[in-house]
């Protein structure tokens, strides 16, 4: 295996000259380090992550850290996260807090972090005050993705926003009979998107003098499976909802899939609406509220590329992408207005923007 030493050797030069021109810093010639990179070609030789590590005092990790990893949402952050990074030399480390239980996580530790990273990357998970207070000691720049966590940069969609938007659309469609899929114990405190979501479920039925019925709320951890157990119980009763909201489309996938155990048609007899746009929902023909997830992970990788090249990224950067309504083929109105039925395909978008939250754009 070549050294730095054969490189000094080949190039004529000693073997702090060859780390200081790999290095590419200011002291060496033009003309030595280019003898030095020829050098080093020919006899293919690559430095030592750790040895540059311990000169440069960058480690060119980013620490990522997410609620589960085995999640599609979070695995296509990190996808995202990962494109952004790696052109420009970085990698990520991961550092999955998920616990045995859904309500619970492990905590955010120093040893996650330490000499291990240049900067830290967080998906959808509200540091405690412990943990803010040690991600501030450490003095590491600090993305947030999926909520907003004040005094860091964030990107994210908004979740109000896109639950109201799939709302309001079945609501035009005429259901009045709306079970919700995605209410989670108060004790998950580590997420606050299902919240979010469900307060804004609340707050659309309200407006609209829409009957929220709690025996047609399905709480669940936010899988399919899970979704799909609670959906069953659901579907055995003697009453029984026009539509399922899902706060997820992982959830909407069991709620269908328990829908169908039962014998019923999805959307003759009961419609199922999903937020995200899953790589698998076209395949289950859901309707949704499309989200780019990679795109969430491409810019909050941008912004910590920015922040580590020195740029000046304002703490309260707050980056809103935009949501998509996609109408496919498991909604529709309910059976009783089936004649007023229509097959024209419908699309709603948010668009784009930093700052403030604005008012929803309902569906036309």
């Amino acid at each position: 295996m070549t050294t730095i030493g054969d490189v000094a050797k080949a190039a004529g030069v000693s073997v702090a000259t060859v780390s200081r021109a790999l290095r590419g810093v200011d002291r060496v010639s033009p003309r030595t380090r280019d003898r030095v990179l020829a050098a080093a070609t020919e006899l293919h030789y690559v430095a030592s992550p750790a040895a540059t590590s311990l000169v440069s005092g960058r480690t060119r990790g980013i620490g990522v850290i997410t609620p589960y990893f085995n999640r599609w949402f979070f695995a296509t952050v990190v996808t995202g996260i990962e494109k952004a990074l790696r052109d420009e030399g970085h990698h990520v480390l991961l550092c999955d807090l998920e616990s045995h239980t859904f309500d619970a996580r492990l905590p955010i530790t120093q040893n996650m972090l330490w000499k291990r990273v240049d900067g830290v990357i967080i998906l959808n998970v509200p540091p405690d005050p412990q943990e803010r207070d040690l991600l501030d000691r450490l003095g590491l720049p600090v993305v947030t993705v999926g909520n907003r966590q004040p005094g860091w940069p964030s990107v994210r969609i908004d979740d109000r926003a896109a639950m109201a938007m799939a709302v309001e659309y079945v609501v035009g469609l005429g259901h009045r009979e709306i079970a919700y899929a995605g209410t989670v114990p108060a004790s998950v405190s580590h997420l606050q998107t299902p919240f979010d979501r469900r307060e804004a479920f609340d707050e659309v039925l309200a407006r609209h003098g829409i009957p929220n019925r709690p025996e047609w709320t399905l709480r669940c951890d936010w899988t399919a499976d899970g979704a799909a157990e609670h959906a069953d119980r659901l579907f055995a009763a003697a009453e029984r909802p026009t539509c399922v909201v899902a706060a997820s489309d992982e959830m909407a996938f069991g709620v269908i899939s328990a829908a169908r155990r039962r014998g019923l048609q999805v959307p003759g007899d009961v419609s199922v609406i999903g937020i995200d746009d899953h790589v698998h929902s076209r395949i289950h023909d859901l309707t949704t509220v499309r989200q780019d997830v990679e795109a969430q992970g491409r810019h909050a990788g941008s912004l910590m590329l920015s922040a580590l090249h020195g740029h000046d990224v304002s703490s309260t950067h707050d980056e809103v992408l935009g949501v998509e309504l996609v109408v496919r083929g498991s909604t529709a109105p309910p059976s009783r207005s089936r004649a007023n039925r229509t097959d024209r395909p419908t699309r709603a978008r948010t668009a784009p923007r930093s700052g403030a939250l604005g008012a929803v754009q309902a569906p036309a």
